[in-house]
C-alpha cells in the first residue's frame, strides 16, 4: 500500500526513517520525529478508592483548586487555586452568539497529566484560570511526529452531565471532571479496559473508551444521572490488531464516536484502513466488530452532519469521505474522497454543515460543506484553506467548536499555543485569541481540546 505523498510547509520538513512509516509519508508532516522511543512511565496508582459498584477509582470528588499547578512562576498555588475556584460559572446558551464559557486543553505530561482551563469570553477571547491534574500520566506513541496521541477526541465534553473526559494513556485510565464554566471538580479516575487509551466519545449516558496498545479494544461505561460512571457489562471488543503495549502511530486506532442515534460505536484504524462499527443494544451492549473498509487511506477522525452522515478526514491523502451508516453497520460511501491540496488532514470538527480539517503538515485548516445528501466539497476561499496556524509553522493538531458554532479552538503542537477564530457566515475564519505558554512539541506534547 502507498500513500500520498506529503508536502510539508517550507519551513518545517520530516523525512522519517522509522521502517514502519514507509507504509505512509503522513510523518504528519512536520518536525523531527523521535529518534528514541519516548515510553510512558508506569507505576502504582496513590489515593485509590472504591466507587459504590465496587469498581476502583481514583481522587473521587476531589476539588480541581486542590490538584492546581501554579499558572506562572510569579503567581503561588494559593493565587492560582484562588483564581480558577473564583472563575465564573458560565450558563450554556446553544445558539446565543453572545454567550461566554470555556476551553480546555491537555497536556499529557507523562508524569502528572492535567487539564489547563481557560475562560472563554463570547469574544472568543481566552483567558488562562489554572491547571489541575487528571490523576493520571500521559503517554507518547512511537515515531509520532507532532501529536504524542496521534488521535482525535483525547478530551470530550458531555454536555448531557457536564461532564469533561480526559485519557490518561500512561496509566490505562480515563478521568471525569465536573464541568462548571471555567471551573473543574474532579470526580473519577476509572479504568481504561485496556492499555493506552487514546480517545474517548459520550453521548445520552453512555462513554466508550478506544485503547490503542497490544490488540486494541472498545470499552463502555454507564453515566449516570449524577454524573458517575459505571462499568457496562458486555460492552469490552478487541480490534484484533497487532500492537506494541505503546504502540506505533500509524497502526494505531486514532478516534472513537457514537451517532447520534446512539446506534452505533464507530473506530478508525489508520494504516489498517478500515472503519470498524458495533452495534448498540438498548442497555449498552456492543455487537461483534464489523470491519468496513475505508474509501480513503488512512482514515484519522470521524464526525457527522445533521443529516446523521458520517464524515471522516483521511491523513493519507488529505481528503474527505462521508459515509451513510446502514441499521447492520455496513457503510455506503457517498463521497470517496475530496483532497484539500494540504499535508496530512487529520482532524475534523462540525460546525453544522460546514466541516473545518486541521493539516497537521501544512499548519493550515481546511473548510468542507456537506449538502443533504452526503456529498462533500471545499467552501468558504477558492482552494478552501480559512486558516494558517501557528504563523504557518505551529503544526495544527486538535480542534474544537464551541456548542453555539461561533467559535473555533486549534492547537498547534509546535507553536505551543491554542488559537481562536471567529466562523463568518460564509464559513472563513477570523482570529480572535492566542493562548500561549502551553507544552511545545519536542519529541512529546500537549494533546486533546475541548470547547464549551
Amino acid at each position: 500500500m502507498a500513500l500520498a505523498r506529503c508536502h510539508p510547509a517550507p519551513v518545517r520538513v520530516v523525512v522519517s526513517h522509522h521502517p514502519a512509516l514507509h507504509l505512509t509519508r503522513i510523518a504528519t508532516c512536520a518536525g523531527q520525529l523521535l529518534r528514541e522511543p519516548y515510553g510512558p512511565r508506569r507505576g502504582r496508582f496513590e489515593d485509590a478508592d472504591t466507587d459504590e459498584t465496587g469498581h476502583r477509582a481514583f481522587n473521587t470528588d476531589r476539588e480541581a483548586d486542590m490538584r492546581i499547578v501554579p499558572i506562572a512562576t510569579a503567581v503561588g498555588a494559593t493565587a492560582a487555586a484562588l483564581i480558577l475556584a473564583t472563575a465564573p460559572a458560565f450558563a450554556e446558551t446553544p445558539g446565543s452568539a453572545a454567550a461566554p464559557g470555556a476551553v480546555f486543553a491537555q497536556t499529557d505530561d507523562l508524569h502528572h497529566n492535567s487539564v489547563v482551563a481557560f475562560a472563554r469570553a463570547s469574544s472568543g477571547r481566552l483567558a488562562r484560570m489554572g491547571e489541575v491534574r487528571t490523576g493520571g500520566r500521559g503517554g507518547v506513541e512511537q515515531g509520532v511526529p507532532l501529536d504524542s496521541l496521534a488521535s482525535q477526541d483525547s478530551l470530550t465534553y458531555d454536555p448531557t452531565h457536564r461532564l469533561l473526559l480526559a485519557v490518561n494513556a500512561g496509566s490505562d485510565t480515563v478521568s471525569s471532571f465536573a464541568v462548571n464554566g471555567a471551573r473543574l471538580t474532579l470526580r473519577q479516575t476509572v479504568p481504561s479496559g485496556g492499555g493506552f487509551p487514546v480517545s474517548v466519545a459520550a453521548r445520552k449516558g453512555l462513554a466508550y473508551i478506544l485503547n490503542a496498545g497490544g490488540s486494541g479494544s472498545v470499552t463502555g461505561y454507564r453515566i449516570n444521572k449524577a454524573g458517575r460512571l459505571t462499568p457496562l457489562p458486555g460492552s469490552h471488543r478487541g480490534l484484533g490488531l497487532h500492537n506494541e503495549a505503546t504502540p506505533q502511530f500509524i497502526t494505531a486506532p486514532a478516534d472513537i464516536a457514537i451517532t447520534p442515534d446512539r446506534g452505533h460505536v464507530l473506530v478508525t484504524t489508520k494504516a489498517n484502513n478500515t472503519i470498524d462499527v458495533f452495534n448498540i443494544d438498548r442497555v449498552g451492549r456492543l455487537s461483534q466488530r464489523i470491519e468496513d473498509a475505508s474509501a480513503g487511506s488512512v482514515p484519522f477522525a470521524l464526525s457527522f452532519d445533521p443529516s446523521r452522515h458520517l464524515v471522516v478526514a483521511n491523513a493519507g491523502g488529505s481528503t474527505v469521505s462521508t459515509y451513510v451508516i446502514k441499521p447492520n453497520g455496513t457503510l455506503s460511501t457517498v463521497t470517496a474522497g475530496i483532497p484539500d491540496g494540504q499535508s496530512a488532514l487529520c482532524w475534523i470538527v462540525a460546525a453544522g454543515d460546514t466541516f473545518y480539517g486541521a493539516n497537521a503538515g501544512s499548519s493550515t485548516i481546511s473548510a468542507f460543506a456537506v449538502d443533504a445528501g452526503g456529498h462533500a466539497a471545499l467552501t468558504a476561499t477558492s482552494d478552501g484553506v480559512v486558516a494558517q496556524t501557528g504563523g504557518g509553522t505551529g503544526g495544527t493538531i486538535d480542534l474544537a467548536v464551541t456548542r453555539n458554532q461561533s467559535l473555533l479552538y486549534a492547537e498547534n503542537s509546535f507553536a505551543g499555543t491554542v488559537e481562536g477564530y471567529r466562523i463568518e457566515p460564509d464559513h472563513t475564519l477570523v482570529l480572535v485569541s492566542t493562548a500561549t505558554g502551553l507544552p511545545k512539541f519536542d519529541g512529546h506534547g500537549m494533546e486533546g481540546l475541548a470547547a464549551i
